[in-house]
């Protein structure tokens, strides 16, 4: 089983930048995407962010133009380039990773969650 463990969360004035980290333990699939969510207090769990191994990249409409994402495959490692932040932005953010079903990839298999990390932009 792999397991994913996050870095770079923190505290950010509005208008700075944070860089999320993403370390699998184990090999990732060439088949699974990678990706972020994350939740906010009260809010439901909301992708943010994927990628697959191939580099085809997914935005939320709320980050797009402000945050990249971007995977290394030789170190089972993904990451989140998030530029120009703001304070809606504050939220738990998890990594995770699946293997899309082949007949729809909004059907996912085998899915791994990291333990999260908080990102706080303060006004």
């Amino acid at each position: 089983q792999v397991q994913l463990v996050e870095s770079g969360g923190g505290l950010v004035q509005a208008g700075g930048s944070l860089r999320l980290s993403c370390a699998a333990s184990g090999s990732i699939s060439s088949l699974n995407v990678m990706g972020w969510y994350r939740q906010a207090p009260g809010n439901q769990r909301e992708l943010v962010a994927s990628i697959t191994s191939g580099g085809s990249t997914n935005y939320a409409d709320s980050v797009k133009g402000r945050f990249t994402i971007s995977r290394d495959n030789a170190k089972n490692t993904a990451y989140l380039q998030m530029n120009s932040l703001s304070p809606e932005d504050t939220a738990v953010y998890y990594c995770t990773t699946w293997r899309p079903a082949a007949w729809t990839p909004i059907i996912h298999f085998d899915t791994t969650w990291g333990q999260g990390t908080q990102v706080t932009v303060s006004s």
